[in-house]
């Protein structure tokens, strides 16, 4: 399997906090100390790199935040994001009045000030995805966001926004983006998003259609492809809610189980994997951990979930004592 892209909205338990939580599904660990851990996405651009070096390895569409991002790994592993997939990544589509001279010039001017910086620097690494942007700029990059090359059929089927963020993370998987990562996270759909403590659980059905639609186009259009065994979706969260309502109507956060899913990316799926109680509160077969989670993804993508990264000169694993699930990858 080459190619993921994700979904953020298998059984494991994590702690009730949105900051904490959040920073635990994007890199598998809790916080700790002074140690800024790179998030899933930038461990697979670190390790595998793009699938085509015209394109980066890791793309969002969606916000940033402190959970996303490469840590200590450095900026060249780190993603670019846009939030508006009309538009594309805000930067990258040169002024009318700067043709390719122009630009080369301006280059040419930069280069004796970015080489006074030493290379093992925070300046140097800057540079580097400097270069990377400098690279990518222009529109044999920028074509791929041109979501009006798709047919009408195909465009609709995918549904509003979110649909239209999925269509575009197939696009760039085509284009050989190695990890895609599209948030979900539209407050205005329900005026909540996922959160929906008290009345915006009247709504939940409003994201329950929009994800339905956006997922089902996703899977058929990858197949259609040819892509979806090379590609791992997945669609993840960093809590559940309780089966109970509470006092305002709504539902509150759940960290005892709950479940992400994975299709494509040649897994060998069989449906659900484990079991919780009748509550859905409690794991009572087959629990999966956030790091078995992660283990799981890196196998698939040929990546040693026992392998050692190097924070300065400490190693740090992949994974937290991660163990891919043996069945999804027989």
């Amino acid at each position: 399997m080459d190619r993921v892209t994700g979904v953020r909205t298998v059984n494991h338990r994590v702690v009730d906090e949105h900051a904490f939580a959040t920073n635990l599904v994007h890199t598998g660990r809790m916080v700790s100390g002074s140690t800024v851990y790179p998030s899933i996405g930038s461990i697979v651009s670190h390790e595998r790199g793009a699938v085509d070096s015209s394109v980066p390895a890791y793309m969002l569409i969606g916000i940033p935040n402190v959970s996303r991002g490469p840590g200590f790994l450095g900026a060249k592993s780190g993603f670019i994001y846009l939030t508006d997939t009309k538009m594309g990544p805000a930067g990258f589509t040169r002024p009318a009045d700067v043709d390719t001279a122009r630009s080369t010039d301006r280059l040419t001017l930069l280069e004796p000030l970015q080489n006074r910086f030493p290379t093992n620097s925070t300046p140097a690494d800057y540079r580097a995805a400097q270069v990377e942007a400098l690279r990518l700029s222009g529109p044999s990059f920028m074509r791929h966001f041109d979501l009006e090359q798709e047919p009408a059929t195909i465009r609709q089927r995918y549904g509003g926004e979110f649909g239209q963020r999925c269509l575009l993370s197939r696009r760039l998987v085509q284009a050989g983006v190695r990890f895609v990562e599209v948030s979900h996270n539209l407050a205005f759909v329900n005026g909540t998003g996922w959160d929906t403590h008290n009345a915006g659980q009247l709504r939940q059905h409003v994201l329950i259609q929009e994800l339905d639609t956006a997922l089902s186009a996703l899977i058929e259009d990858l197949e259609r492809q040819k892509l979806l065994d090379k590609t791992l979706i997945v669609v993840a969260t960093e809590f559940g809610r309780p089966a109970a309502f509470d006092s305002g109507g709504g539902r509150g956060h759940q960290g005892t189980a709950f479940s992400m899913v994975l299709a494509g990316g040649g897994l060998n799926h069989c449906g659900a994997y484990g079991v919780t109680d009748d509550e859905c509160k409690e794991i009572v077969e087959n629990p999966v951990s956030i790091p078995d989670f992660h283990a799981t993804i890196h196998a698939a993508l040929g990546i040693n979930p026992q392998h050692e990264l190097l924070d300065g000169s400490r190693p740090v694993p992949i994974t937290d004592g991660g163990t891919p699930i043996a069945s999804l990858l027989t």
